[in-house]
């Protein structure tokens, strides 16, 4: 009688957590595009610096076959969807971003976006990623649709790859596989101090570096996965993502990988990439700059300088993108506001979308299919009531990956429709 209470409570207990499980899950990834489908009468921003009014915009099988103005006497397939007086984008791109491999920052056994060593170029992120996340599923309502998921901490964090955020694993979720190596450049300071250990770092950075390039150049039987997997970046198939922030080792970390035949490199973080800025034109080394919502590093600096800095770079004719990599896992949905936030400091509307649409696509090498809003490329876009760049006008009413149109659905919206009914007297 023991065993068969037991049992008894343990199916309750087990059909309490799947009935739990089902109510709070992710909504159900899109169904692939059967139907052509057009929009029309929408302004359309393309993500291109270029803007069209009263636009129209048609996709079929994932791909779009037309955009172009709605006075342009083509036939209309499909379903049609009504545009007038809203907004296309491109889907927003979320560079350098743990999402899927973070659930909850307090709880250890949800993270995993770190492993122990300090070079292990070998740990492939995409593997690790979580396509059933909540916090990944809280990004589309913003129009975060892509998403380059990257391994944090060590000297050389591992491999990134670039997903797409409607997937029931990650094997659906892949747009670019591996796409780049991770390497945490070491900081001339510590805790306000000079770093007395800089040389030695830098140094085992050039040993790791030289060993993995003659690795690659010797006939060995023996697979060391460390420098087997940094074989990319030495043939120009994979980028080199260098973290660094201050003067020195912006110029440090460039000179030591250029000199060591590493031949792709991208900043990520970049404070102080305007003192370097003729630097990087010569070595064709384009940016993805942290978040602007943030107070000057030192005394002497411009109040304004985070969020006047991504106009000053592009300005001189740099490759400039936006990320918000040192924020918490979650405020990743908040990349196109502070991309918005740009504009009252030297960039246009459309010159702040490219920061995290077709910019930051040409950076992760990607700009053939997403990033802007062209014929024959994804039908990866979305439809907002207003400015996207800005939070009250950011309010999707559709959105498409590859053509499939997703779900606006998440845990937080179902949140928001509870207690705002509540005060509504509902």
């Amino acid at each position: 009688m023991k065993n068969q209470k037991d049992m008894k409570l343990g199916i309750k207990i087990w059909v309490a957590l799947l009935v739990v499980q089902f109510s709070v899950g992710q909504q159900t990834p899109g169904d692939k595009q059967d139907e052509a489908i057009y929009i029309e009468g929408a302004t359309a921003h393309l993500g291109t610096g270029e803007v069209i009014e009263n636009s129209l915009i048609m996709f079929q099988e994932g791909k779009l076959t037309f955009v172009g103005s709605a006075m342009t006497k083509i036939a209309r397939r499909g379903r049609k969807i009504k545009g007038d007086g809203k907004h296309v984008y491109p889907g927003f791109i979320a560079p350098s971003t743990s999402l899927g491999l973070v659930e909850i920052d307090a709880v250890r056994a949800s993270r995993d976006q770190d492993e122990i060593g300090e070079m292990i170029p070998h740990i492939r992120s995409l593997i690790a990623y979580n396509a059933e996340s909540k916090v990944v599923e809280s990004m589309r309502p913003n129009g975060i649709l892509i998403g380059q998921i990257t391994p944090q901490g060590g000297r050389i964090s591992g491999t990134s790859s670039i997903v797409q955020f409607d997937a029931w694993n990650w094997e659906d979720a892949a747009v670019k596989t591996d796409d780049g190596i991770h390497l945490n450049w070491p900081s001339s300071y510590h805790r306000g101090k000079p770093n007395e250990n800089y040389a030695e770092q830098i140094a085992e950075v050039k040993e790791f570096l030289k060993n993995a390039l003659a690795y690659g150049k010797a006939a060995s039987n023996e697979l060391n996965p460390a420098f087997e997997s940094l074989q990319g970046i030495f043939k120009g198939a994979q980028k080199l993502y260098l973290n660094a922030s201050g003067e020195k080792e912006i110029l440090d970390g460039v000179k030591v990988l250029k000199e060591n035949g590493v031949k792709d490199i991208v900043l990520v973080g970049g404070y102080e990439a305007y003192k370097t800025i003729d630097f990087l034109k010569l070595n064709e080394v384009p940016v993805l700059l942290r978040h602007t919502h943030m107070l000057p590093h030192s005394d002497d600096e411009d109040y304004d300088l985070p969020y006047k800095l991504p106009g000053i770079l592009v300005e001189a004719g740099l490759l400039v993108g936006l990320q918000n990599s040192e924020t918490s896992n979650f405020q990743t949905r908040n990349l196109p506001f502070f991309a918005g936030q740009t504009v009252v400091h030297g960039l246009s509307k459309e010159q702040a979308l490219q920061l995290i649409t077709g910019n930051t696509a040409k950076i992760l090498g990607i700009d053939e299919s997403y990033g802007t809003l062209e014929n024959g490329k994804s039908a990866t876009l979305f439809i907002s009531e207003g400015d996207a760049l800005d939070m009250k006008g950011n309010r999707l009413i559709h959105a498409f990956i590859d053509g499939r149109e997703i779900s606006l659905e998440t845990h937080q919206t179902e949140l928001w429709k509870r207690y705002s009914e509540k005060y509504e007297g509902k």
